[in-house]
């Protein structure tokens, strides 16, 4: 695990993406759910505008465009999220083995809302591994691209930026992670990936590694 660098005294997961292969469940979603309002936004244009940021930014984009969305978006939204999860999400191929094998403290810091990550992890199985230890965007003032829920999570876990490793798979988890002083590295095994160049998408931002699989995590 990059031998030339310092052991991390912590590691933070992002959870979509990382953990579980969920980008594209919940673009899908939020594009069914958006054509409802009659609002067109393809899965392609969600994963450009939206992967790795919270609910409010996507209010925030439309407030931007003169559109405020309905009061009931969120609720539908979410409710088309949980139900989609419950009957299809998977776990990342390998990362359970990855999270047995971890000596080093682990904590989860996501986008998502608390609600939608803890069914990831439970309907995943991988729950058992992170414990409490879950930390999202509802917890801060400010998500992702900002550096606060990295800190916040670090911060909890009474570990220095400097001394811990972020696995991120986005644009604005990759800018937080560095933002935060962290070591980050950019997972591009998610499905999200499968048509688009995620390894240079990430290093471009700051990445000090990319991996596609989690079979290279140890010797990524």
């Amino acid at each position: 695990m990059d031998l030339d660098r310092p052991k991390p005294d912590l590691i933070i997961f992002d959870c979509d993406g990382v953990l579980v292969d969920s980008e594209l469940l919940s673009c899908r979603c939020l594009s069914e759910v958006l054509a409802q309002f009659g609002l067109q936004l393809s899965v392609e244009q969600a994963l450009e505008l939206f992967l790795g940021r919270s609910t409010g930014a996507i209010e925030q984009h439309y407030r931007e465009l003169g559109q405020v969305l309905p009061s009931e978006f969120l609720s539908r939204l979410k409710a088309r999220v949980l139900e989609t999860f419950a009957g299809s999400l998977q776990p990342i191929p390998g990362v359970g083995t990855v999270l047995s094998r971890l000596k080093t403290p682990c904590c989860v810091a996501s986008s998502s809302d608390l609600d939608r990550v803890s069914l990831s992890l439970e309907v995943t199985g991988l729950a058992p591994h992170f414990g409490d230890r879950l930390y999202t965007a509802q917890m801060v003032r400010y998500g992702k691209p900002a550096p606060d829920l990295f800190l916040h999570a670090a911060g909890k876990m009474q570990a220095s930026p400097s001394r811990t490793l972020v696995i991120e798979d986005s644009v604005s988890g990759v800018q937080a992670a560095k933002a935060a002083g962290m070591r980050v590295w950019g997972f591009v095994g998610g499905g999200h990936y499968r048509r688009r160049d995620g390894r240079a998408i990430l290093s471009a931002v700051g990445a000090d590694r990319v991996f596609a699989q989690m079979s290279d995590f140890w010797g990524a």
